[in-house]
């Protein structure tokens, strides 16, 4: 019971961070949220953003 109780308080202190986060950031916005921009899935590093099109050393136009 102690178990369940630590992983449900780790949870809930994990998502607390993230909302707090959300809220503390202009327009609740994540900074670098372009997938195409991390180097582990872009190989080639020429592709752009689906999203915004940005390119992988730009910053997310949204």
């Amino acid at each position: 019971m102690k178990l369940v109780l630590f992983t449900v308080g780790l949870l809930a202190l994990g998502f607390a961070g993230i909302a707090i986060k959300i809220w503390a950031k202009k327009d609740g916005e994540f900074a670098g949220t372009c997938a195409n921009s991390s180097p582990i899935l872009n190989d080639n590093n020429e592709s752009t953003c689906t999203v915004c099109g940005a390119r992988p050393d730009e910053r997310c136009k949204n």
